[in-house]
């Protein structure tokens, strides 16, 4: 199977932080970041592998920083490494003062997705490769991560 550019499947989404999407402090619920994210995610391992997917684990998430009301969240994925069936997505969350234009860092997470066929079977993806210097760094602690998903899965068994 072929192998695709991790810049195949970025995608990248803008989101305005409204009053419904925050807590009592007016910055944004960590549960609508995660959903975002999740989204996102999708769209980013169903590009790469061209069919159905389903999340296997939200491996990490490193909320750093909050968001407000009016601030404006850009969200980028891309796809960080595979497996045979699944896809490691890497997401990462900034938030836009759009007053002052200050961007700062909120989330990073990692992801795990799996392609599906009609049959709701697992299936092969492509590999990706990085062209970028981020991009490289993402992939060549790929091995790591995925290691570790393992040992916390065998833990759990």
């Amino acid at each position: 199977m072929e192998q695709r550019p991790m810049s195949h499947s970025r995608t990248i989404s803008t989101n305005l932080v409204l009053p419904p999407d925050t807590n009592h402090m007016q910055t944004i619920f960590g549960g609508k970041v995660l959903a975002y994210i999740d989204e996102i995610a999708a769209i980013t391992a169903m590009k790469h592998a061209q069919t159905a997917v389903v999340t296997a684990s939200i491996d990490s998430v490193d909320f750093l920083s909050s968001a407000k009301v009016g601030d404006v969240l850009e969200l980028e994925s891309v796809v960080s490494s595979t497996g045979r069936t699944s896809m490691e997505i890497f997401v990462s969350v900034h938030s836009i003062d759009l007053h002052t234009g200050e961007k700062k860092l909120t989330t990073e997470s990692f992801l795990t997705f799996v392609a599906m066929d009609e049959h709701n079977k697992p299936i092969p993806v492509p590999g990706v490769f990085p062209e970028t210097e981020m991009e490289k760094r993402l992939f060549e602690t790929g091995p790591a991560r995925r290691e570790h998903r393992k040992l916390r899965r065998d833990i759990k068994h």
